[in-house]
């Protein structure tokens, strides 16, 4: 019994008890230098560690331009020209202030890079940096978003 009970469980209790992904927009802000394309990252204002800039949709916009909000928001990016259809997506698992971790999915947006600014509204909270998608790929965390810059 112990086993019949178990499979109830794992089959329909548990997917009923999992909380949904939330949904969050990043941009991969890139930029050619010769014939070398590159990645722009970010710092994240919590633990420091490389990101892409992303955010929560923002109402009145679409995924694209929320995602090309939050990249002049955390990087400056002032003007990109968006992809409209995501290059692909990573799941990670978002400390909220409470200390609580909600499951997010991110829906990753080209962003080719036409002006940037030095001065934007997180300069003095994030550094920035430039790298190829194979050293951007070693310095996130994400092991999808890993892959999708391996991938790039």
């Amino acid at each position: 019994m112990p086993s019949a009970l178990r499979k109830a469980f794992d089959s329909v209790l548990a997917p009923l008890l999992r909380r949904p992904r939330r949904l969050q927009v990043a941009a991969l802000c890139l930029r050619e230098t010769g014939p070398v394309q590159e990645v722009l990252l970010v710092t994240s204002r919590d633990t420091g560690r490389w990101v892409l800039p992303k955010g929560w949709p923002i109402d009145g916009k679409d995924a694209p331009g929320s995602a090309l909000q939050e990249a002049w928001e955390e990087a400056g990016v002032r003007q990109a020209n968006m992809d409209t259809s995501p290059v692909g997506s990573y799941g990670y698992d978002k400390r909220l202030d409470s200390g609580l971790e909600i499951p997010v999915e991110v829906k990753v947006y080209e962003a080719h890079v036409t002006h940037l600014e030095d001065q934007f509204p997180e300069a003095d909270e994030r550094t920035r940096k430039w790298v190829r998608p194979e050293e951007a790929a070693e310095m996130v965390n994400e092991p999808e978003l890993q892959a999708l810059l391996r991938d790039f």
